[in-house]
């Protein structure tokens, strides 16, 4: 009996979403629930496009200080089509890292955890392979920006 393939990661595509200021909604009955509006960006490698404003981050802050991530948003290719961006993940680190993230400052990226899977839908025939694949991505969160570099699982 043959052993399944063991997953390899490549280099697919690079995402920079511009994000609006922080909603804070409080404590819900899913957790402390804050939205981040997704206003622009772009999108280059595997495909080319620019995102669209419309999109959030709809997040979670855990009683731990972690927080779920859960993105939907679209961007528009150079032809017109729309591709659907969907990710989902977490952002941990120390309590001040945290802190210091949520105010804008400059922290590096090896200071906290920030991973997420990415998820893709598009009716544009030339981009099914976006369809039929799974992605991941490490993430940096800037004042202004959330940066990352998606990865096809192999």
């Amino acid at each position: 009996m043959s052993a399944p393939a063991i997953p390899g990661l490549e280099a697919a595509f690079d995402v920079e979403a511009r994000l609006g200021p922080l909603e804070d909604h409080g404590a819900t009955r899913a957790g402390h629930r804050r939205v981040v509006p997704i206003i622009g960006g772009r999108v280059s490698g595997l495909f080319t496009a620019e995102v669209l404003p419309g999109g959030a981050d709809w997040q979670v802050v855990r009683p731990d200080g972690a927080i779920e991530i859960d993105t939907r948003y679209s961007a528009r290719t150079a032809n017109g089509s729309h591709v659907y961006i969907r990710t989902f993940g977490v952002r941990s680190g120390r309590p001040e890292i945290l802190e210091s993230l949520l105010r804008g400052d400059p922290v590096s990226p090896s200071d906290y955890y920030f991973r997420l899977a990415v998820q893709l839908e598009t009716a544009d025939p030339a981009l099914t392979v976006l369809e039929q694949s799974i992605f991941v991505a490490s993430a940096v969160r800037e004042a202004n920006l959330v940066r990352y570099t998606a990865y096809l699982v192999t």
